[in-house]
């Protein structure tokens, strides 16, 4: 498996995690929800995914958390990933499309650049449903003070270190819970 995706999903539940859980409670059954306004950037709406009303106001600093959490830069490489299996894809059966595939895929580079915004607004409309306004407002405070922006920093270094202690201890455990189980079947005088 290639860093750059485990990086990005890595990033994604890092930065899921960093939410305080109290930030995490859903707005109060029956409040009132203003009426949704389009984003200072728009992107075009995914059809496949609602897209509930979120006041604007309120989506513009669930992008900020998104933003100022680093959760954003893990959707960057993500365009790009997709866009290296076309090749593979389209001349696996057609190879003689490869040069003219390379210019379609340079001449749409910006549309696709789009897509990353499009998924930057998805997270900030799912923060902005989960999260009260004060919350956000405290989570995008912190990641605009000193300690905050520090984190982010340094967020790539110690997503590294955490892949390569996730892989390890995943073996340890693995291997550690398969031993634990046979003990005991052994026990039952069962054997496998």
């Amino acid at each position: 498996m290639k860093l750059a995706p485990r990086l990005a999903a890595a990033s994604l539940l890092l930065a899921l995690a960093v939410v305080p859980a109290s930030a995490q409670t859903p707005p109060a059954a029956g409040a009132p929800t203003a009426p949704s306004a389009a984003p200072a950037t728009p992107a075009a709406p995914v059809p496949s995914l609602p897209q509930p009303d979120v006041p604007p106001e309120k989506l513009a600093i669930a992008r900020q958390v998104v933003l100022g959490s680093g959760m954003g830069r893990s959707f960057e490489p993500m365009v790009p990933q997709l866009e290296e299996q076309i090749p593979a894809v389209v001349t696996r059966t057609r190879p003689e499309l490869t040069k003219d595939l390379a210019g379609v895929l340079a001449q749409l580079q910006p549309e696709f650049q789009k897509k990353t915004g499009e998924m930057i607004d998805i997270a900030a409309r799912i923060y902005a449903r989960r999260m009260s306004d004060d919350d956000l407002k405290a989570t995008a405070a912190f990641f605009d003070s000193p300690a905050g922006k520090k984190y982010v920093a340094a967020q790539p270094l110690m997503l590294d270190e955490l892949v390569l202690a996730m892989q390890a201890w995943t073996q340890e455990t693995s291997t550690y819970m398969m031993k634990r189980v046979q003990q005991e079947m052994e026990k039952k005088g069962d054997k496998f």
